[in-house]
Formats: structure tokens, C-alpha cells, sequence
């Protein structure tokens, strides 16, 4: 037991971090209704925290050598903690963007990419593979417990109650660092690259900005942004900006490394296959987990009437599941190679999205719904159980912080792009889908229509349809017309779902594309690190 103790309080951490985001997930309602706004504000809120820690997770990778791993990781919390303290205190919707979604997002930064590092550092061989599993069932763990946990709390005390409840842990945690070994510091200190750190934040900033205003801005045409370009909407200006910049940062970055001075990250990482597949598979991974766990509770809250504890048993199965496969399937990867156990969970991906198209209904099917979750959580823990050990794998010793850094950047560039790209797809498709029955409704007079197209005008929400029985009534349509518009309405919700659901399978299915160069077996692992590693010296050498 004593040789695990490092685990249990690392993957502790991990699990506070994902037990974060999906009890957030959970609350969707209950932060509409306390703070009084809507969704699209809230798609904000969690975006923003996935996107500071992605903008700046590298800096934290980085912050690690500079500092040394188990401080940063102590530091981190303590920032973490703070955000947590405050979060739960929150008056405000800009109380909680600033104590969630930027305080604890920055201190996530600092803890993860160490924690990564520490957990390679601490185990070797095959306990590191089972370390790696055990932390990606932590993962599935805080998936599992934030639904059930968070949606209790939520419905009958408060969703504050959860992140006082964090605070705790973190003091916890803080008092056990210690049993965390950390080998002694060998060779200069590296110092931080202003610079790099600069550009690489804005440009993953301005990327998942454009992506996540594209609902309200429109990707071409203006719906309702605060500018436009030479007559279009800025999204696309904004994202272009946002790859511009990080072209800048790849440049400065091998400026620096020519010169012999400490780059942000070592591109040259990013040319093994190994490791540039992993973090690929990682971004699709993330990318489609927070796109379906901020799709499926607006299903179950907003068009089924569930309220957050309701909601949170149904997303048992795939926390459940997700736990379960994680935990047992580092062995298969050492049987059967990565590679071939991450094209599996894909498979189980793209069937349980499928699977799940069928079950969105007016009046949700229990069981069906149910199996279809727990098949996305199979392929989830399949993939959880393999990604982390492949990309630390694919590291020396003296760069596991900077690859902590790159995998914890793809997984949260995911995450962030997962609520705003899926988020977006759904708000537009609710919008066309819309129009298009409104239109086509021959009950509806030129004036309900000329009425709907003025309420779209100024921006569309994934609401109830309560809330648009109600602006129907409040514009004084006739009843038969204020029960036409809600039905249509009803029906473009469903609409909407599906068409971000099949986004999500889309994305699965592209993923098959970059799993080329996953180990394909024990001996191929081996030898790719045999020769990925004095191949990638002599381009740092250059």
C-alpha cells in the first residue's frame, strides 16, 4: 500500500478536477434560474474554464521545471482551493466566471501537467500502465460521482455546497503531498519564455473565442455581433487571427530553440508519431465528451422538465462504465497495443452515438437511453485507459513536464472546443430548424411569423418550451397560434440535438484518421521509442 500512496493522492487531484466540470454540467438549470440568465451565458462560463486551462497549460508544463514538479503541484492547488472558495461563495454570474472559470482554471493548469509528470516519475514499466488506468478511472470516478453527487446536491441543498465541498479536499490533499517523492533537480534551472507563453495564450484564446461566439455572431453572415468585417460576421476573422498567432509562437519558438535559449515547448516533440497521435486522439476524446455531457443535460433538464438529481442518475451508466473500462483495460493495452484498444473504443463511440440518436424523443425511453450510455462510457474508458501512458511514454524524463503540458492543452482545447463547437452547431441548428417549421406551419398567420423572425433576430436560446408558450402569449397571438408556434418550437429542439449529437459522431469517426501511429503492440512501442528518441536529439541538436 505504501508503494501506491503517491497515486492515491495524485489521482485524487484528478478526480477533483473532473468532478468540477461535470457537476457544473449537471447545474445547467439551477445557474440559469439563481444568477438569471441563460444558457448560452452558462456555455460561456464552462467554455472560459476549459479554455484558460488549455491557453495555459503549457505555461504550467513549463512552470514545473522552473520550480520543480511537487511545488507547482502544491501551488496549484492552493490556487485552486481559492477558486473553489470563492466559486461557492459567488454572488454573481462574473463572481463565478472569475472564481471558476479563471482562478481554479489557472490553478488546474499548474496541478495537472505535474501530476502527469509525478505519477511517470514515481512508477516504472507496467506499474506505470496501471497508474496511468487508475488515474483515468479517477477521471471516470469524478464522472460518475459529479452527475449524482452534484444533481443531489443541486436539487435539494445547493451546487455551492459541492465546491466548499472541494475546498476540503484540497486542504486534505495539502496536508498528504508529502508521501509524493521527487527526484533531485539535475543540470540549470530553465527560465520561462515570456514571449512564447504570450502568444500561445492569445492564440488558443482567440480560436475558441471565434468558436464559442459563432452562435451568436454568426459564422458568415452577422446575426448579432458587436462589429462586422467588410460587411461579415468576425468569427471567422477572430479564429484566423487566433491561427495567425500561433503561427507566430511556432516561430518564435524555433527562433529560440536555434539560439540555444529555453523555448515555451520543444516543437520538435510534436514530430514523434506516437505522441503526436496521442494528443490528437485526446483532443478528439475531450472534444466529444464535453460536446455530448453539454448536449445530453439540456435533453434531459430543458425537454424532458428533469431536475438535476434526475438528471445525474441517468448519466450514471456512462460514468459507471466509463470507471469500469478504464480501470481494467491497461491490461488489454499491453496485450493487444494501443492502437488497436483506442480504434476499438471508437467503434464503441460511433455506435453509442447512434444508439443515442434514436432515444431523443419527445418522451425520453429509459432503457434505451440508458444502454446507449453506457456503451459511450465503455469507449470512453477504453480510450481513458491508453492516452495518458502513450503520450508520457513517448517522453524522456526530462521532458514530462513539458509533455504533460501538450497533453493537458489537448485535452482542455478539447473540452473548450467541445461546448462552444457542439454548443454552437446546436443553437444553429435549433434556429434553422425553427424558421423551417414556422414556414412551413400553415396554421400560423404572416404575423407569427413576422413575430418569430423578429425574436430570432435578436438571438435564439436553447429554452423551454414554456418559456416561448409564454413570449408567444406576452405578443398576443391566438391561442391556436401560441400552441403552433410551441409545437414547432418543440420540434426544432429535437432538431437541434440530434444535428450536435451526429456532430460529435462525425468527429469520432475523422478520430480513426490519426490512430496510424499509435503503438501497435508491446514490441512496436518499444521500438518506436527506440527510435523516435535519438532521432528527435538530433533535430533538438540542430
Amino acid at each position: 500500500m505504501k508503494h501506491w500512496r503517491a497515486l492515491i493522492v495524485l489521482g485524487t487531484a484528478q478526480f477533483l478536477m473532473v468532478l468540477d466540470t461535470s457537476v457544473m454540467n449537471v447545474s445547467i438549470s439551477r445557474l440559469v434560474d439563481d444568477f438569471d440568465t441563460d444558457v448560452t451565458a452558462i456555455q460561456a462560463v464552462i467554455t472560459l474554464y476549459a479554455l484558460v486551462m488549455a491557453a495555459f497549460m503549457i505555461i504550467g508544463g513549463k512552470c514545473g521545471d522552473i520550480l520543480g514538479r511537487r511545488r507547482l503541484f502544491v501551488v496549484g492547488l492552493v490556487v485552486y482551493g481559492t477558486g473553489s472558495a470563492l466559486t461557492a461563495a459567488a454572488p454573481t454570474l462574473w463572481v463565478l466566471t472569475l472564481g471558476w472559470s479563471v482562478i481554479e482554471g489557472i490553478g488546474a493548469a499548474m496541478v495537472l501537467p505535474a501530476m502527469a509528470a509525478l505519477v511517470a516519475e514515481s512508477y516504472r514499466g507496467p506499474d506505470r500502465a496501471v497508474a496511468y488506468g487508475v488515474i483515468g478511472g479517477l477521471a471516470g470516478a469524478g464522472i460518475a460521482v459529479g452527475p449524482l453527487l452534484g444533481g443531489w446536491v443541486t436539487t435539494y441543498l445547493t451546487w455551492r455546497l459541492v465546491f466548499a465541498g472541494e475546498v476540503v479536499l484540497v486542504v486534505a490533499l495539502l496536508v498528504c503531498h508529502r508521501v509524493i517523492a521527487e527526484p533531485a533537480r539535475s543540470g540549470p534551472r530553465p527560465r520561462l519564455d515570456g514571449v512564447g507563453a504570450t502568444l500561445s495564450a492569445t492564440g488558443l484564446g482567440l480560436c475558441v473565442l471565434g468558436v464559442l461566439q459563432s452562435a451568436t455572431w454568426g459564422w458568415v453572415r452577422p446575426q448579432n455581433p458587436p462589429f462586422t468585417v467588410l460587411g461579415f460576421a468576425p468569427t471567422l476573422f477572430v479564429v484566423a487571427a487566433g491561427i495567425a498567432v500561433l503561427n507566430g509562437f511556432r516561430a518564435w519558438e524555433h527562433r529560440r530553440a536555434v539560439r540555444g535559449a529555453d523555448p515555451l515547448v520543444h516543437l520538435s516533440l510534436l514530430g514523434r508519431p506516437a505522441l503526436r497521435s496521442g494528443l490528437s486522439v485526446l483532443l478528439s476524446q475531450n472534444l466529444i465528451l464535453l460536446g455530448l455531457f453539454f448536449t445530453i443535460p439540456l435533453y434531459l433538464q430543458v425537454v424532458q422538465g428533469f431536475d438535476a438529481f434526475q438528471t445525474g442518475l441517468r448519466l450514471v451508466p456512462v460514468s459507471a462504465t466509463m470507471l469500469l473500462a478504464s480501470t481494467v483495460a491497461s491490461r488489454l493495452g499491453r496485450a493487444a497495443g494501443p492502437r488497436r484498444v483506442v480504434q476499438a473504443a471508437l467503434l464503441c463511440l460511433t455506435a453509442a452515438v447512434v444508439w443515442l440518436l434514436a432515444t431523443i424523443k419527445p418522451v425520453i425511453d429509459d432503457a434505451q437511453f440508458a444502454g446507449a450510455m453506457a456503451l459511450l462510457g465503455v469507449g470512453m474508458g477504453l480510450l481513458a485507459s491508453q492516452l495518458g501512458n502513450v503520450v508520457q511514454s513517448s517522453a524522456g524524463e526530462e521532458e514530462r513536464s513539458e509533455v504533460g503540458g501538450l497533453q493537458f492543452t489537448a485535452q482542455n482545447l478539447g473540452s473548450a472546443l467541445g461546448t462552444a463547437l457542439i454548443g454552437s452547431i446546436l443553437i444553429g441548428a435549433l434556429a434553422h430548424a425553427f424558421t423551417a417549421h414556422v414556414e412551413q406551419d400553415p396554421r400560423l398567420s404572416d404575423e407569427a411569423r413576422r413575430q418569430t423572425s423578429i425574436a430570432l433576430e435578436s438571438g435564439v436560446s436553447f429554452v423551454s418550451t414554456q418559456q416561448v408558450r409564454s413570449a408567444a402569449e406576452r405578443v398576443g397571438l391566438p391561442p391556436s397560434e401560441v400552441e403552433a408556434v410551441t409545437n414547432s418550437y418543440a420540434s426544432a429542439q429535437l432538431d437541434g440535438l440530434k444535428a450536435a449529437i451526429l456532430a460529435t459522431g462525425g468527429i469520432t469517426l475523422a478520430s480513426f484518421t490519426v490512430t496510424g501511429h499509435l503503438p501497435g503492440g508491446p514490441h512496436s512501442r518499444r521500438a518506436s521509442q527506440r527510435t523516435e528518441a535519438p532521432a528527435d536529439a538530433a533535430g533538438r541538436a540542430q
